[in-house]
């Protein structure tokens, strides 16, 4: 059984987890999957809010190259992403997941994306994507060249050094794919016209890192309901930054969702 927190053995790779609520082997769990420069820390209070919104039980790792987590092979593949959705399927076996959903955040979202249409697993009842990316835009490109510039300053350095064991690992583990003349070339339209359940975008209207021709385009390809909340006022970060409105959205969306299989989740938290 596992513990409240602690490494995930996977065999090949020990990932940094945490998880609060119910057991996800005994009701229904939210799987968070973090942000390009994120872990298990840089959520901080959101789950346990998500958790008591919902009734669910709610599953935060680490990604390879992470946090605390082992470190990934490095250069990392510019199929990074796809290579991660196929990990994701080994962590929900890993911890007994039976259903819910998948709330993704940036990469993570892509991520997400890619599980849906590509893994077509019956336990994952709908999708909540955060700030996702389905395809590169110039302006967000200049924000990871950006975000390069303050890493190699030390500015940022410091700041993922309270987050991760090896900074300089996680740093280049997501900025040297993105900023590889090949990426440019993502496109997850395939994915997304293959998703089969309903997906929740939550996106902030100043996002540095992407625009609304990101929701655009969802709803262009998607042939599952596709749900919007645009954040005023809110950047890349919608957790963060408009915490409140970013958890009403998600968990009326998980429990409308979860309540439509009969698994009897608590009242929604923005009607409390």
């Amino acid at each position: 059984m596992l513990a409240p927190e602690g490494l995930l053995d996977l065999g090949s790779m020990r990932l940094e987890y945490r998880m609060m609520g119910p057991r996800s082997d005994a009701a229904p769990t939210l799987v968070l999957l973090h942000e390009g420069l994120g872990c298990v820390g840089i959520w901080g209070d959101f789950p346990a809010k998500l958790a008591e919104a919902t009734g669910t039980g709610v599953f935060v790792y680490s990604r390879e190259g992470y946090g605390r987590s082992s470190p990934s092979h490095l250069p990392r593949s510019i199929s990074f992403m796809d290579e991660e959705a196929c990990v994701l399927e080994r962590v929900l076996n890993a911890i007994g997941f039976r259903r819910g959903l998948l709330v993704g955040h940036s990469d993570g979202a892509s991520i997400a994306a890619i599980y849906g249409g590509t893994i077509q697993d019956h336990r994952v009842r709908g999708l909540v994507l955060m700030a996702p990316h389905f395809f590169t835009e110039e302006m967000g490109l200049a924000a990871i060249a950006r975000a390069k510039a303050d890493f190699e300053s030390g500015t940022l350095r410091t700041k993922l050094a309270r987050l991760h064991a090896d900074p300089d690992h996680a740093f280049h583990n997501w900025c040297d794919p993105w900023l590889d003349p090949q990426f440019r070339q993502l496109d997850l339209g395939d994915a997304l016209a293959h998703i089969r359940v309903p997906i929740l975008i939550v996106q902030g209207e100043d996002d540095q890192y992407g625009t609304v021709r990101q929701i655009e385009f969802a709803q262009e390809e998607c042939y599952c309901p596709v749900e919007v909340a645009l954040l005023p006022k809110t950047k890349h970060a919608p957790y963060r930054e408009a915490p409140e409105a970013t958890l009403n959205a998600i968990a009326d969306f998980s429990n409308r969702l979860l309540r439509d299989h009969g698994e009897g989740i608590v009242a929604s938290h923005a009607a409390e």
